[in-house]
């Protein structure tokens, strides 16, 4: 396949570089809404919601990722995304990401006040554990992996 009909694709955290390889198309949740990269795509920066990120391998595979935010900057056939967090769905314990949801949604009820940015940190940790949740769900339905 000729590198025209690729992306070079590569997602980093402050921790890490989570994946770096060459994909055929990626689909990405940015506050404009869900949108879908192929080879030769316009330049675009965007701001990501929190969210699961899809993307097609070379080899046609899929693979899921969670994001909990951060940028997505498109060039011809280069996408960097720049992310808080982020994991490949393989790697997330859906019991955990579940239960540190449920934690954060049990905090946001028991607080009688609040500041702004309690509440905002709060809401960040449930939207980051939903979307941690579903793209560990949707990996496992791809790859047939009873829950």
């Amino acid at each position: 396949m000729t590198d025209d009909k690729l992306i070079k694709f590569e997602i980093v955290t402050p921790e890490r570089t989570v994946l770096k390889e060459m994909i055929k198309q990626l689909t990405v949740p940015t506050k404009a809404g869900e949108i879908t990269i192929l080879p030769n795509h316009i330049p675009l920066i965007a701001t990501i919601n929190p969210g699961v990120i899809t993307l097609k391998k070379k080899d046609e595979t899929p693979e899921v990722l969670s994001v909990s935010g951060g940028f997505v900057e498109v060039l011809k056939n280069k996408v960097v995304i720049l992310a808080d967090t982020a994991e490949r769905a393989e790697e997330i314990d859906i019991e955990r990401a579940e239960e540190a949801r449920k934690l954060a949604e049990q905090t946001m009820k028991d607080m009688k006040r609040t500041d702004l940015e309690t509440f905002t940190n709060i809401n960040a940790v449930i939207a980051k554990e939903l979307a941690r949740s579903r793209a560990a769900k949707i990996w496992r339905k791809l790859k047939n992996i009873p829950k």
